[in-house]
């Protein structure tokens, strides 16, 4: 939505929208129909936990007849921005449709972590992402990446084409959320933000809490709420979610989260916990540090990138020193308030800004 919407105040009818529909195949989208459907869209976002009821397909079935893609007229000048991994593991398509459009390619690329951490990607994760990264590598004119320690992956897999492509670092942008009323826990919680996925390493948060809940007086121990869908590879992880009896009461998981009540789980978080062993950007840190909130995250490239000298950043590996973080920020320390008086001075970065780098990149294509 952040690209779409950017790129269309800044490039208002030089752009056109395009789709690989399953039936009709690939072509350009109407630039009405396409600014409705995004209304649209955005509609529902913002009434996501407000009971907003299904539309029928009698009520959908218009819009979307409307949304087929027709075969465009080719211009000079043109460049194919996509910011989504989809179709590109299938690169004679992506080929073709350059060669429909006589388009110059530039491409979003969020990370590489299913190629260098394939234990923590799904069974067939590996193959997949390194089709589309080839397909990037030896098709893309241009690269967007999310961070320079996305960038410093991405770079090998061009440099073995022996092709020249342009690489942008533009960071993901932060956006605030309208105020809106919700119920948020009783007293001092903490708040982890992701996938429920190995990478995420909420297997650490999960042994410290057990311990935090065996070791002190009930009205000593922290609440830790995890906010993400579940996903693979999880056993361990889900099986002391759902029947380690020490954790009962003090931590809640919620797997459906709006982003109107992610804002405020945030803003009344005592700290952000991502204890991660791999990133391609980092965007909850950002999000916390955006709203005022501390952040208790692994010690990574991108998460620095993200955070800059502001969280308390520690190995994913270390569970004392994570405990006596945790502990330090529920507890008022001087860690806490060392973090509160750099918090101030943090920038979060905008989706302006990101726009504005695409629009350099695409400019600079169209030489």
């Amino acid at each position: 939505m952040a690209y779409a919407r950017g790129l269309v105040a800044r490039l208002g009818d030089r752009l056109d929208f395009a789709a690989v529909h399953p039936l009709a195949g690939y072509g350009r989208l109407s630039h009405r129909s396409a600014l409705r459907y995004l209304d649209l869209l955005e509609r529902r976002w913002d009434s996501e936990g407000g009971g907003v009821a299904q539309r029928s397909v009698a009520e959908t079935l218009p819009l979307l007849l409307s949304l087929l893609p027709k075969r465009g007229r080719a211009s000079p000048g043109t460049v194919y921005v996509q910011a989504s991994p989809h179709h590109l593991t299938r690169p004679a398509l992506v080929r073709r449709i350059l060669d429909q459009e006589q388009a110059r390619f530039l491409c979003l690329v969020h990370d590489l972590i299913p190629i260098e951490y394939p234990e923590y990607a799904r069974p067939d994760g590996a193959l997949l992402h390194r089709r589309r990264i080839e397909t990037i590598a030896s098709l893309a004119d241009g690269v967007i990446v999310n961070s320079a320690a996305t960038g410093e992956s991405m770079r090998p897999w061009i440099e073995k084409t022996g092709r020249t492509v342009a690489m942008h670092v533009a960071l993901l942008g932060t956006q605030s959320m309208p105020t809106r009323a919700m119920d948020v826990p009783d007293g001092r919680y903490f708040l982890c933000v992701g996938t429920i996925e190995p990478r995420k390493n909420h297997l650490l948060l999960l042994h410290l809490w057990r311990t935090l809940a065996e070791t002190l007086p009930q009205h000593a121990i922290p609440k830790l709420i995890i906010v993400g869908r579940r996903g693979w590879e999880n056993e361990q992880v889900l099986d002391m979610l759902e029947r380690c009896p020490a954790l009962r009461g003090h931590v809640e998981e919620r797997n459906g989260c709006s982003d109107q009540d992610l804002d405020a789980l945030l803003r009344g978080a005592r700290a952000l916990l991502l204890p991660s062993f791999a990133e391609g950007y980092g965007m909850p840190v950002a999000e916390a540090l955006a709203v005022g909130t501390p952040v208790i995250c692994s010690d990574l490239p991108a998460l620095r990138e993200a955070g800059g000298d502001v969280p308390d950043y520690r190995d994913p590996l270390d569970g004392p020193a994570w405990r006596a973080a945790i502990l330090d920020h529920y507890d008022d320390g001087p860690l806490r308030a060392a973090q509160l008086l750099r918090l101030p001075a943090y920038r979060p970065p905008t989706w302006a800004d990101h726009i504005a780098i695409v629009e350099t990149a695409i400019t600079a294509l169209q030489r």
